[in-house]
C-alpha cells in the first residue's frame, strides 16, 4: 500500500480516538483528513493502487442500492466484512453453518482489497459483496441505512470507526471473530492502545483464536466480552477436506507414487525447491501450483523448467501420455489447490521466503508433512504446526535438502509427521460451532427480533 493510503489510514486511527476523548483529535480528523483525501484523489493518476481504490468505488451505493431493493424480504440481515480474501475464508464455514440452521439470513459481504473483492465478488451465498466505502461519517450512515444490518461479523482485523459507530447507533450486534492480538501489534503501542481499547469495546462477542489473545483482550484491553474460539479455517479446511472430486482425473496418474505438491509458490520458492529436488537420489513426483497464473509469471516458470532441462506438462494441455516419472506437472489454473493437496505425500508451502506463508493447514488436514520458508510470524496456526512436529520450517537450501531427503528415505517419520498435522486440525475444529451459536442467541434478542418484524 503506498504512501498515501497509509497515510489516510493513519489519519482515521489518530483521528478517531474521539469516540472516548473529544477535542484535539476531532480536530485533526476534520481538518485535515479532507486535504488528504482531496489530495489523494488529485494524485490518483499519478498513483496505479491509488487510482484502483479510488475508481472501485466509483458508483458503488447505486450498484449496492439496485441490488438491495431487488431483494426478497428476509427476517434478518448480516454484514461480514473481510480485508481480503484470507480472512473471508475464516468466516464462509460461518456463513454455510448459518446458511443451513438460518435460511431466513440475507448475507452481505464487503472487502477492502481488489484481491479479496476480485475473487469472491460471485460469492453465491451473499445478496451482494462490495467494496467498503471510504470511512468517512456520511458514507458510513449511506451503508447501514441501505444493509440495515443486525450483525455485523468482523473478521480479524480491519477497524474502520464511522462504519462501526454508525453500526453499533443502529442497533447492530458487533462481533469480532478469528482475532489476535500478536505480540509486535500495533494495537499495544501506547500512542493509540487508548484508540483500539474504545474500537474494541463496541463489539458485543470478542471471538480469539487462542487463550493468550483473550488474555490479552481482556487483561490489557479491558474486555470481559472476549472468548477463545478457535480458527474457523480450521473447519473450513477440514469440511472442504472430505471432498475432492476435482482432481479425480489426475488420480490415477499419482495413485501409489510419492508426490510433492509445492503449493502457492513464488519465484524463490521455486529455485529453492527445484534446485533440491533435483539433488534427490529418489525424485517424488511434482506438482508446481505458482502463487499466480497470469501469462508473464507462467512464462518465467516455464523458463526457469526449461533452463534446467525439466520436462514439464501444463495442467491446460495435459492429455493421457503425461508420465509423472519423467513430467513435472504445472498447474495454470486456478481454483484446487486445496484438492490438489490430496494427491500429496508431502506439501511445500509458499510465501515464506516473502512477505508471509500460505495456507499451511490446507496440506496438513489431509495428514501429510508440510514444509515453508521463514516467515510466518502473521500466521499463528503455521508457527503452532511447526512447533508440534508436523511440520519443518526451511531456512535455505540445506535445509530444504535435508528435510526432503529425511521424508524422500525414511517413511516412517513422513507418516509421524503427517499424523502430527493431521491431528493438529482435527483437535481445533469448533470454532464454527461456537460463533454461530452465538449469532443466532443475537438474533434472538428482543430489539433485533422487534427490528426484523415488518
Amino acid at each position: 500500500m503506498d504512501f498515501f493510503i497509509t497515510f489516510m489510514l493513519f489519519t482515521h486511527v489518530m483521528s478517531k480516538k474521539n469516540f472516548l476523548m473529544h477535542s484535539v483529535p476531532l480536530f485533526f480528523y476534520t481538518t485535515f483528513f479532507p486535504l488528504i483525501l482531496g489530495t489523494a484523489r488529485v494524485l490518483s493518476p499519478l498513483h496505479p493502487k491509488l487510482r484502483t481504490f479510488f475508481q472501485v468505488r466509483n458508483g458503488l451505493f447505486d450498484t449496492l442500492e439496485h441490488k438491495i431493493n431487488h431483494l426478497s424480504p428476509s427476517a434478518f440481515r448480516v454484514w461480514i466484512h473481510a480485508a481480503s480474501v484470507g480472512e473471508f475464508e475464516q468466516a464462509r464455514p460461518i456463513i454455510a453453518a448459518l446458511k443451513e440452521k438460518r435460511p431466513d439470513i440475507t448475507f452481505f459481504v464487503s472487502f477492502l482489497s481488489d484481491s479479496g473483492y476480485n475473487m469472491r465478488k460471485n460469492f453465491p451465498d451473499a445478496a451482494a459483496v462490495f467494496y467498503l466505502p471510504i470511512d468517512t461519517q456520511a458514507n458510513a450512515k449511506k451503508l447501514v441505512s441501505l444493509l440495515k444490518p443486525d450483525i455485523l461479523l468482523l473478521m480479524r482485523y480491519d477497524f474502520w470507526p464511522n462504519h462501526l459507530l454508525e453500526a453499533k447507533k443502529y442497533g447492530t450486534k458487533l462481533i469480532l471473530a478469528a482475532a489476535v492480538l500478536q505480540e509486535n501489534a500495533p494495537y499495544f503501542k501506547p500512542v493509540v492502545k487508548k484508540f483500539y481499547r474504545s474500537i474494541f469495546h463496541l463489539f458485543d462477542k470478542i471471538y480469539t483464536v487462542s487463550l493468550k489473545d483473550t488474555l490479552a483482550f481482556r487483561e490489557i484491553f479491558l474486555c470481559p466480552q472476549a472468548q477463545t474460539a478457535g480458527e474457523p479455517r480450521f473447519d473450513q479446511v477440514f469440511t472442504r477436506s472430505k471432498n475432492s472430486s476435482r482432481v479425480d482425473h489426475l488420480k490415477l496418474f499419482f495413485e501409489h507414487k510419492t508426490v510433492l505438491v509445492a503449493g502457492s509458490v513464488w519465484e524463490k520458492d521455486v529455485t529453492l525447491l527445484l534446485t533440491a529436488w533435483q539433488e534427490l537420489e529418489k525424485r517424488p513426483s511434482l506438482i508446481l501450483v505458482p502463487h499466480e497464473v497470469y501469462p508473464e509469471h507462467m512464462a518465467r516458470l516455464c523458463h526457469e523448467l526449461q533452463k534446467r532441462s525439466l520436462a514439464f506438462v501444463r495442467a491446460s494441455t495435459r492429455d493421457e501420455k503425461f508420465d509423472p516419472d519423467r513430467e513435472v506437472l504445472v498447474i495454470d489454473q486456478t481454483g484446487y489447490l486445496v484438492e490438489l493437496y490430496s494427491l500429496a505425500s508431502i506439501a511445500y508451502v509458499g510465501g515464506g521466503f516473502g512477505v508471509n506463508v500460505h495456507n499451511t493447514l490446507e496440506p496438513a488436514v489431509y495428514g501429510i508433512p508440510v514444509l515453508f520458508g521463514p516467515r510466518c510470524h502473521n500466521s499463528p496456526e503455521a508457527e503452532a504446526l511447526a512447533d508440534t512436529g508436523g511440520a519443518t520450517v526451511i531456512y535455505d537450501h540445506a535445509t530444504l535438502s535435508t528435510a526432503l531427503n529425511i521424508l524422500m528415505t525414511n517413511i516412517a517419520e513422513r507418516k509421524r509427521k503427517g499424523e502430527i498435522a493431521a491431528t493438529f486440525v482435527q483437535e481445533r475444529t469448533g470454532a464454527t460451532a461456537t460463533i454461530v451459536e452465538c449469532i443466532e442467541s443475537l438474533l434472538s434478542c428482543p430489539s433485533v427480533k422487534e427490528r426484523a418484524c415488518p
